[in-house]
């Protein structure tokens, strides 16, 4: 889950790169960045209240050194402004900026089987047509869906899945009128 702080920093950096014809350029600084601050035993120093603010400054300098000037401005505003927490997920949040540019979007198809690629797409293509993006699923074999689909595309679920049916019939029976004794 990405945080809204997160999310304004990723949108303005995204639209600043755009606007400057340099997204490809911050997009790869975006990607070393998380793979930096991912890094067991490496990433948690950026983030350790114990360590200097100094200390940490001079170490994600030089990662930064050969990034592009905005990347590297816009890390500095990140530990001016005491919100360097947002590097831990800037590159999810930038991946979904770039993605809702695009008009498309990523999920999860759960199944009981795992899926053929021809599924997959034919799945993605349907599902895209009703959330009006094009999306790209990941299968995920899962003991949940006894049968039938289970779609996750951001926060959205569509349940196609043999429980979701029974659970859909169940609330209609529940919500149904009874005939009346007059009716008989």
């Amino acid at each position: 889950m990405i945080d809204p702080v997160t999310s304004r920093y990723a949108n303005a950096l995204f639209s600043l790169a755009m606007g400057r014809g340099v997204l490809d350029a911050v997009s790869a600084d975006v990607e070393r960045l998380a793979r930096e601050v991912g890094a067991p035993g490496v990433g948690d120093f950026y983030f350790d209240a114990r360590v200097s603010i100094d200390a940490r400054r001079l170490k994600i300098a030089s990662v930064t050194q050969s990034m592009h000037e905005l990347t590297k401005n816009f890390v500095n505003l990140l530990f001016d402004k005491r919100r360097e927490e947002v590097l831990r997920n800037l590159s999810a949040a930038f991946h979904q900026r770039a993605l809702d540019e695009r008009g498309a979007a990523e999920g999860i198809v759960e199944s009981a089987r795992a899926l053929g690629a021809g599924e997959i797409a034919s799945l993605a293509t349907a599902f895209g047509a009703e959330l009006g993006k094009r999306v790209t699923l990941e299968n995920k074999v899962t003991d949940d869906v006894l049968g039938g689909v289970r779609v996750i595309v951001g926060s959205q679920m569509i349940d196609r899945s043999l429980r979701g049916r029974l659970d859909g019939l169940k609330k209609k029976l529940g919500t149904a009128a009874l005939p009346s004794l007059s009716e008989q």
